[in-house]
This record gives C-alpha cells, structure tokens and sequence, in this order.
C-alpha cells in the first residue's frame, strides 16, 4: 500500500526528473551570497548563538530537523552546492521547508558547543566529529531524549559525505526527513526511490 510520504517522495523525484534536464530558467534561480568568511552562504540559514542543544529545540520547535553544513573558503564544491543545488527553487523549498541549517567552516574560530555541553572552536569541533573535507553535511534526530548527553559523533542519524549532485542531494534530505534512515540505508533508499520512478515511466537525470 503507498503511503502519503510515498506519493510525497515520489512527486518530489518527477520534479527532480525534469528539472535536472533544464527545465528551470534561469530567472527562477536562487542565488547565494557571500559571507564576510568567504564563505557563500543563504539568508535563510540559522543565525544563533551556537549552542547545538538550542538549535536543535528551535528547529524542532518549527517542525524541522537539525542539520550541520560544514564548508571553507575557496572549497569549488561548497560553490556548486550553493549555485546549482541551492539555486533550484525545488531543492532550496523543499530543504528550507524541512531543515534548520547551521553552518560552520572547518578552520573557523567561533566558539560551539557541542551536544554534551563541552564549548570548543569550530576547528576543533569538526576535529573531533571527524569532519575532513567539504561540504559535508551531518543530520540530527528530531529529539535528543534519552541521547542527553551524547557529543554530535554519536548523535548524527546521516551524513553527506561531499558533494552530491542535485538528485542525490535532494534525496539524502528525504532519506532523513521521512525517518528512512531507521530501517534502511542511503543506498537501498535510493534503489527503492529508482524502482519507484521506473514503475511511474520517470527515467530521472541524476546529473
């Protein structure tokens, strides 16, 4: 039986389908801005005080979950993500819509504090959650709960290691924001999300 979050994802993936072909113009794209850090960045990003255990109560409190950006200056990926992926209204709506985005740079000095309370410069955070590259994109449980206590390594219920192409990146935020991660991986939920365009006629341009 197909469920409402079905038919959801599926919608979703026509949409992709045609856009990744060109079907926006060029006037409907979104475009980013450039922080004082170099790096570019979103208006509709979470401006806080970086206290992790706060961000994820505000963005539960708007029915979103929490997710970690982590880009640096003059990374080409972190370019792309924010000028092609971003940049279609699909993507940026539907990540908008359903996520609280913090984002922090892998060199940065900034003081965060981390789940179980501990207060370290970003450096020094991205160290210690073994973030090596950007961007990369870490998605956290709606609730902490009994997790109280725990530092972001053992609380992340995904990752986005690197850059993702359009299609890919949109559905690593479906594969969170529909809980898939708890009974499946990324990749069997990609399969599954194939199967399902296939049945439907949709051959999706995954580049």
């Amino acid at each position: 039986m197909t469920s409402r979050r079905d038919v959801l994802t599926l919608i979703t993936g026509a949409s992709l389908a045609g856009a990744a072909s060109g079907g926006f113009a060029a006037a409907q794209r979104i475009e980013p801005m450039m922080g004082e850090d170099g790096l570019y960045t979103q208006p509709w990003f979470m401006h806080t005080f970086l206290d992790l255990r706060e961000d994820l109560a505000e963005a539960a409190a708007e029915g979103k979950r929490l997710a970690v950006l982590w880009e640096q200056k003059g990374c080409p990926y972190c370019k792309e993500m924010h000028q092609v992926n971003l940049a279609r209204p699909d993507v940026h709506d539907y990540v908008r819509e359903n996520f609280g985005i913090v984002q922090l740079n892998l060199w940065g000095a900034r003081e965060v504090t981390d789940f179980d309370g501990k207060a370290m410069e970003e450096r020094a955070l991205a160290r210690r959650w073994r973030v090596n590259f950007t961007p990369t994109i870490q998605f956290f449980p709606e609730r902490l709960d009994a997790q109280q206590g725990k530092p972001g390594m053992e609380l992340e219920v995904a990752r986005m290691p690197g850059y993702f192409k359009p299609f890919h990146f949109m559905s690593m935020f479906e594969f969170v924001k529909t809980d898939a991660y708890e009974k499946s991986n990324f990749q069997r939920f990609l399969q599954d999300k194939f199967a399902q365009l296939k049945a439907r006629g949709i051959d999706p341009n995954v580049w």
